[in-house]
């Protein structure tokens, strides 16, 4: 860990590396890591109900409103036990991964009701960002996702905007902060319902409604 930022380095193939270990130690520890993703910055850890709890904590997350779960790769949405229609796999096979994320049912034995929205559906992305993808595979499992930022202040886009908003809880080891340098501005991923028939926008964000009609033309709603 970098003493002068108290951040560990998570940029290059050796670094990743390298930070797998401490990294893993703060999951298994069930704490909260931050890490860059293909958007932002985001907080996270297991998705054990402590590791949740843990993260809620942190965020002051109030009821009703989850946190996603970030993958490696369409193998562990059958791991998490989540129902995929045959239209999501179609938006699986071109657009992930990358800024989709999808709303899933099931998982009823696998997902804390902590991580299910209103409608009881589990939002799922496969990150693109190589660094937290290979963190995850060395997890073996998905990783808890939210922004990292405080209430009213826009998520945080390097690991210097983390340490100065959440000085305290990195000094107590409650927070660990991967530095994956500073990430380009860029639009939130496009969340789709995909617990019916057909798919709907909930949150519109980097691919549009015309590139997804393209994979999916009875798309309910705009992005």
């Amino acid at each position: 860990m970098k003493a002068d930022t108290l951040s560990i380095p998570f940029w290059s193939p050796e670094e990743v590396e390298a930070a797998l270990r401490p990294a893993l130690a703060q999951i298994e520890a069930r704490r909260v890591l931050a890490y860059p993703t293909e958007t932002v910055y985001g907080f996270g850890g297991g998705i054990d109900r402590d590791s949740v709890d843990a993260l809620v904590e942190l965020k002051h997350r109030p009821p009703g409103k989850p946190f996603l779960l970030l993958i490696n790769g369409p193998d562990m949405i059958d791991r998490l036990d989540l129902r995929l229609p045959a239209y999501a796999a179609n938006l699986v096979a071109h657009h992930w991964p990358g800024p989709l994320t999808l709303v899933l049912s099931g998982g009823e034995n696998r997902v804390p009701t902590r991580l299910r929205g209103p409608e009881g559906g589990v939002a799922v992305r496969w990150t693109s960002n190589p660094s937290i993808a290979r963190l995850i595979r060395a997890h073996g499992d998905a990783i808890t996702s939210t922004s990292a930022n405080r209430p009213g202040v826009p998520p945080a886009t390097s690991a210097g905007e983390i340490l100065t908003q959440w000085s305290d809880a990195v000094a107590r080891g409650q927070l660990r902060v991967l530095d994956g340098g500073r990430l380009a501005p860029s639009e939130p991923s496009t969340v789709l319902d995909c617990t019916g028939r057909m798919p709907r926008v909930i949150r519109p964000g980097a691919i549009s409604a015309s590139r997804l009609r393209e994979t999916v033309p009875n798309l309910i709603g705009d992005a």
